[in-house]
């Protein structure tokens, strides 16, 4: 159900959601290979992607309805989602066909996220009487705002590309996300994992000024040092 393949010059690793049957709907074990297979990841980029029409249906239906202990059911997702945010790599979401509930989740997890024209967006739970709970509602306000985040969850409906760039889902909407991520992976991997940390910490609430500085002095001796 997780393909992982490093790219041919090793620049980046590509993820893939291989489920396209289900439109990559995620079980349990799925979601622990993903987390996995970002964590793992030796290269400085991480690309996530979906096979076949889709990037992510979210939780599998079927398993939600199934659900013995639906709380740490979400909290499985939590942490994945987590995981993928906190990862040593720089982790580009490339959403190409529909993310809905916990797809668009886990695009919000990623560092970038950029999207193709048949790219769409939506957070379908409310729909079945649920909602995005993989933090998405986290997430998504500090991504989009609160207007716009309520304005999605509560009503479901679907956003497509150019709408999700405008409203800063996405940064970019491109014919293929894989030139974004050899396009990151082009820079130093070490800049990339400070700018990454720096800017996770600051969109937090946490103070970054004098971690700035540190790190700054850090990677200036470790590239322009004697």
């Amino acid at each position: 159900m997780i393909r992982s393949e490093r790219a041919a010059d090793g620049a980046y690793r590509t993820v893939t959601l291989d489920r396209p049957e289900a439109r990559n709907a995620l079980t349990p074990d799925a979601l622990d290979a993903l987390e996995a297979a970002v964590v793992d990841a030796d290269e400085p980029v991480v690309l996530l992607r979906g096979a076949g029409s889709a990037f992510c249906a979210g939780a599998d239906l079927d398993v939600v309805a199934d659900l013995d202990d639906p709380a740490a059911f979400a909290g499985h997702g939590q942490r994945v989602a987590e995981s993928i945010a906190t990862s040593d790599s720089v982790v580009v979401a490339g959403v190409d066909g529909a993310a809905r509930g916990g797809g668009v989740e886990l695009a919000l997890a990623c560092d970038l996220r950029v999207a193709t024209p048949d790219a769409t967006f939506a957070e379908t739970g409310v729909a079945f009487g649920l909602f995005g709970a993989w933090g998405g509602t986290a997430r998504l306000p500090r991504v989009v705002g609160e207007g716009a985040a309520l304005d999605i969850a509560l009503s479901a409906r679907v956003v497509d590309a150019e709408e999700a760039r405008e409203l800063g889902l996405v940064s970019r909407v491109v014919p293929d996300p894989t030139d974004v991520a050899r396009e990151v992976a082009e820079n130093e991997p070490s800049a990339l994992a400070a700018v990454k940390r720096l800017v996770r910490t600051g969109a937090r609430g946490g103070e970054t000024e004098a971690a700035e500085r540190e790190t700054f002095a850090r990677l200036h001796a470790e590239h322009f040092g004697e």
